[in-house]
């Protein structure tokens, strides 16, 4: 019960203590990424009923949470650390649909189990989640109102952003999603300094990849040419964006 009372001082935070944004693809004129917390609208009896049918799980870097294709069970709710949903195609290609962090859940669209997962999750750094078994999550909103709005709110935050991703792979250039994607990673961690925005690089060439739909080659080539037209500077551990504006033009 060490872990139930740590949990049990989030009710009244919106965002759990350390918790960051999920990052997906979206327009950055539509509402931004804040997690909503699982946890917040629960009183204490309904976190305790959450955890006695649940079980906490670690995952290290690198880990699979659940894979695409086998069996679903229930959902996770993210306690600590960030994950990482993907789709896996068929020729073998990953599209990454989001990071999610603390105070979220992975593992739907289904909730109760009894089908198959239609994605995979992957711990990109340390995290433990509580796993929440479908029967008993079933059983649970059944009981507790509370539950049941936290539920539909979160599903309602997922639906959204996943409706900003189809729209943006289908509507927008891989260069836009790519001057999209970097503005994103400002808005949500940038240091602004003058007219610049320092971007600390906590993506890889492969990662940004994942996200807008492309190849490391072509992410390479787009952020040198990029480069050349004199929006962005690329160094190993950064970017900075020099001309917001016209980043914001890129086709």
């Amino acid at each position: 019960m060490e872990k139930y009372s740590i949990f049990a001082g989030w009710l009244s935070a919106g965002i759990p203590p350390g918790a960051d944004f999920s990052l997906h693809l979206r327009a950055l004129e539509e509402e931004g990424g804040a997690n909503p917390n699982f946890f917040h609208g629960l009183d204490e009896d309904d976190i305790a009923a959450l955890f006695a049918v649940s079980c906490v799980k670690a995952f290290a870097p690198g880990e699979a949470v659940f894979r695409q294709g086998e069996a679903h069970e229930g959902i996770f709710v993210i306690l600590c650390g960030k994950i990482r949903v993907y789709y896996l195609g068929p020729s073998g290609r990953e599209l990454t649909l989001a990071y999610w962090s603390a105070g979220n859940f992975v593992g739907g669209p289904h909730i109760f189990g009894e089908c198959q997962h239609m994605w995979s999750g992957q711990a990109e750094e340390a995290a433990e989640v509580l796993v929440v078994p479908g029967t008993g999550m079933r059983a649970l909103i059944e009981q507790r109102p509370r539950l049941a709005v936290a539920l539909v709110e979160a599903m309602a935050h997922k639906g959204k952003c996943f409706s900003s991703l189809i729209q943006m792979l289908g509507t927008r250039s891989a260069a836009e999603r790519l001057a999209q994607l970097l503005l994103l990673m400002a808005e949500m961690g940038g240091q602004r300094i003058g007219d610049r925005i320092i971007i600390n690089r906590t993506l890889t060439q492969d990662e940004l990849a994942r996200l807008v739909g492309a190849t490391r080659q072509w992410i390479s080539a787009t952020l040198e040419r990029f480069r050349e037209k004199g929006l962005i500077e690329v160094a190993p551990d950064r970017i900075v964006i020099l001309d917001e504006a016209r980043l914001r033009c890129s086709r």
